[in-house]
């Protein structure tokens, strides 16, 4: 068994570089199998769901070379576009390799999508979506199918935002014959991203980051170099910390407007919040206090946000809510928070939070990327040491947080079955 030992801290005090944006990196990935020449990507983190997207691409001929701080990607000997039903199952972004190579091989098999475990994500706007441009499904037990002999452009009313769904039509349109446009599109920053490098690579996209994209479908695609924006939600858990513990860390190679509703909480509950050009400092001058909080999709508070907010709101003076409007189920992170004696309630899939508690170190299990972090910005507010399982999940997305933590002043240590430290 694999965990970490996390102890009472002081306020972390520092700075930190963010690191490329996970889940910009895992629609990047994919679409560098639309190209018809090698693609150049930087600032790709190197975490478990980008290594699960490696094994991916060995698996169906996409070449990725890595020379420093650059991945090198040669789409030119691609061979198939059937992928392991296992592999795809272990991450959710597994389903843009569908939107990738639907035009190249004109069907693609594929497992049903995995990842978090905090509630059913359905890929019904996806299939909706696909399905306008040309495309068919069949569902196995294990695996589906996706076939289409022309994808052909289409206007797309997504039932409701997705940003899955937002990111693997447009992979399926940018090659697709004639004019796509989406409506109800999701406007996330990562959408956007992923737009700059398949335009970059000769697409036609208009209107990415707005609620209606436009896309004109092109015959080929060609090489290109391209940076993957900094992880707004890897930023905003920092700053968390920041308020969780007392302190003032920095955070360079930021985006600010990319968590401006983010900010906007993070002062309401008191902290003081200072921007520069590309980069954020987080700290606290004085108490904070309770606020109410709705997580939503894009440009609302993040949902992804809401797990290391509550961590924080802990400590805040008077009582505190969460609502979560994408995954109102999403709150198994609150359960383990009362383990350390935080007494979070759960009424009508909102947590109430009666603010400044006084935390025991104890056992808890992370379930998602970000309860795992929650648990661990929790852990160094808790007195006495707290151990958090499950530590597989906070791999999925952070990238040397151990290293990032402990240069902060945290006392964090990895052990693994056999009690050594790492």
């Amino acid at each position: 068994m694999r965990y970490l030992e996390v102890k009472y801290s002081p306020p972390l005090k520092g700075t930190v570089k963010i690191p490329g944006s996970k889940n910009s990196s895992l629609a990047l990935l994919p679409a560098c199998c639309l190209a018809d020449e090698p693609i150049i990507l930087k600032n790709v983190p190197f975490i478990l769901d980008i290594k699960k997207v490696f094994e991916i691409s060995k698996d169906i001929g996409l070449s990725i070379a890595k020379k420093e701080d650059n991945l090198i990607l040669d789409p030119t000997r691609l061979k198939n576009a059937n992928i392991d039903p296992q592999k795809a199952s272990s991450f959710r972004a597994s389903y843009y390799f569908v939107g990738a190579l639907l035009h190249k091989f004109k069907k693609v098999s594929i497992g049903y999508p995995g990842g978090d475990n905090f509630g059913y994500r359905p890929i019904d706007q996806h299939i909706s979506g696909l399905k306008a441009l040309g495309a068919k499904f069949t569902f196995y037990t294990n695996h589906y199918t996706v076939e289409a002999e022309e994808l052909k452009g289409a206007e797309i009313h997504f039932e409701k935002l997705s940003f899955g769904a937002t990111v693997n039509v447009i992979l399926a349109a940018v090659k697709a014959k004639g004019s796509t446009v989406l409506y109800n599109a999701a406007r996330d920053p990562e959408i956007e991203d992923l737009a700059n490098l398949l335009n970059k690579m000769g697409a036609i996209i208009k209107g990415a980051g707005s609620d209606t994209i436009y896309i004109e479908g092109v015959t080929s695609l060609k090489s290109c170099i391209h940076s993957v924006l900094p992880d707004r939600l890897i930023a905003g858990a920092f700053l968390m910390a920041a308020g969780a513990t007392g302190g003032r860390i920095t955070l360079k190679n930021v985006v600010p407007e990319h968590l401006s509703s983010c900010i906007e909480k993070l002062r309401e509950a008191g902290m003081t919040i200072n921007c520069g050009y590309d980069s954020i400092t987080g700290s606290v001058h004085s108490k904070l206090h309770g606020i109410n909080v709705e997580a939503g999709m894009y440009p609302e508070f993040a949902t992804d946000f809401q797990q290391p907010m509550t961590a924080m709101l802990i400590q805040a003076y008077g009582e505190s809510t969460v609502i979560d409007k994408v995954y109102p189920g999403r709150f198994n992170h609150c359960r383990e928070l009362n383990k350390l004696g935080a007494r979070i309630k759960i009424e009508d899939n909102k947590a109430v939070i009666p603010g400044k508690r006084f935390l025991v170190g104890d056992w808890v299990k992370a379930t998602d990327v970000r309860a795992g972090i929650c648990l661990l910005l929790a852990g160094l507010t808790a007195e006495g040491t707290t151990y958090i399982t499950g530590i597989e999940h906070i791999e999925r997305g952070y990238e040397n947080f151990i290293k990032d933590f402990t240069s902060l002043g945290a006392d964090i240590m990895l052990y693994d079955s056999d009690a050594k430290r790492k």
